[in-house]
């Protein structure tokens, strides 16, 4: 597999949740700390994956949470929050003559949408959150931290999400509300793959999900192979953590660098399904030979492994913290589980069942 097409499918993989989940584009508490009192939070969403976990933790501290979208995905959720319906492309105006004190963009995928809705916000609100992603890095030779050059595209006006143009869009939209609402106001995430309850890409799920039906299972690499992820309470709790404490700047949103392994994976999986499966460490090489792409993993000398090993450390010192990997696992697969089986009878990620008995043959031939 030539290394254009590679890289096309881990882009896919690590940020297009959006293309993945065939997402159109623009779709006793506590107090906020020091004594801000209850905010009124407007998030542009907030029905899809990580969005309501957003809405959860910011309604538990006692925030007042209203929500714009187009009212068409799980609009049961939340039915006694306040729904502004409209549309990004060019339908914004039920967000005319509001006033809040923050938003939380994690619908943006295209530019213009998001320049749209910063510009008309940038006066009624004192913070814009928006949620990027690590697949914004366009150098990735070295090492990644938030200052990495970010990807770009010939032609701006491309508006088409695919997996080739997720990221530079994204940075375009980082961009946009920069210039729209001023960077002093303005707080960039940069999540790495979001797992846990409620995710619809199967990206992370796929490991613990397959698991669970037990039998010969393929595991790339080696056990040593470095992997990131966020849990997506994590990622929930550090953006109200920024709506409140007023944390401006760009921060990757990732479990630290060097410390979860693939083979810490397999552990959690094992130990969270208590399944009788028995995993086989196949090598990098037969994998590449066979032009296999596998969500979470990286072939660790690979153009793009520096992606799995980001530096986060900025949004660690702003208060950012990752909960143990085996509860993200656990909790994955209490919320896989209470799923009709007609949903978990295709795992949309990963291999399915014939590809990884025919890869597991012959790899058996081989050795």
């Amino acid at each position: 597999m030539n290394n254009t097409r590679r890289r096309f499918l881990k882009i896919s993989l690590i940020g297009g949740a959006a293309v993945a989940a065939g997402i159109r584009p623009g779709e006793a508490e506590a107090q906020a700390p020091g004594g801000t009192g209850s905010l009124r939070i407007l998030i542009l969403g907030g029905t899809g994956f990580i969005g309501p976990h957003m809405v959860r933790e910011a309604l538990r501290r006692g925030h007042e949470v209203e929500l714009f979208n187009r009212g068409r995905t799980n609009n049961e959720l939340f039915p006694d929050l306040k729904l502004l319906k409209g549309d990004r492309d060019n339908g914004l105006q039920a967000l005319e003559g509001g006033k809040w004190d923050v938003v939380i963009d994690n619908s943006g995928y295209v530019p213009r949408h998001v320049e749209d809705s910063a510009r008309l916000l940038a006066p009624v609100v004192s913070h814009y959150v928006y949620i990027s992603t690590v697949s914004v890095y366009g150098d990735v030779s070295g090492p990644v931290d938030e200052d990495t050059a970010v990807g770009t595209l010939e032609d701006e006006t491309v508006e088409e999400v695919t997996g080739e143009t997720y990221g530079p869009l994204k940075a375009l939209c980082e961009s946009r509300v920069l210039a729209e609402v001023g960077a002093e106001r303005a707080t960039i995430l940069r999540p790495t793959y979001i797992c846990g309850p409620g995710d619809r890409t199967d990206r992370y799920t796929y490991w613990p999900a397959r698991t669970l039906k037990g039998g010969d299972m393929l595991w790339p690499g080696t056990p040593e192979d470095d992997i990131q992820i966020i849990d997506v309470r994590d990622l929930a709790n550090f953006t109200i953590d920024c709506t409140e404490q007023q944390i401006s700047g760009t921060y990757n949103t990732v479990t630290p660098a060097g410390e979860f392994k693939m083979g810490h994976m397999l552990e959690d999986c094992l130990a969270v399904t208590a399944a009788d499966m028995t995993p086989h460490w196949v090598s990098t090489a037969f994998l590449n030979a066979q032009e296999v792409t596998l969500p979470i993993w990286e072939d660790p000398k690979g153009e793009l492994a520096a992606l799995l090993t980001i530096d986060g450390s900025r949004a660690v010192a702003k208060g950012l913290k990752n909960r143990p990997t085996r509860e993200t696992a656990r909790d994955t697969v209490a919320w896989w589980k209470t799923l009709p089986p007609a949903r978990t009878a295709t795992i949309k990620a990963g291999l399915d069942a014939e590809r990884e008995a025919e890869l597991l043959r012959l790899w058996a031939e081989r050795s």
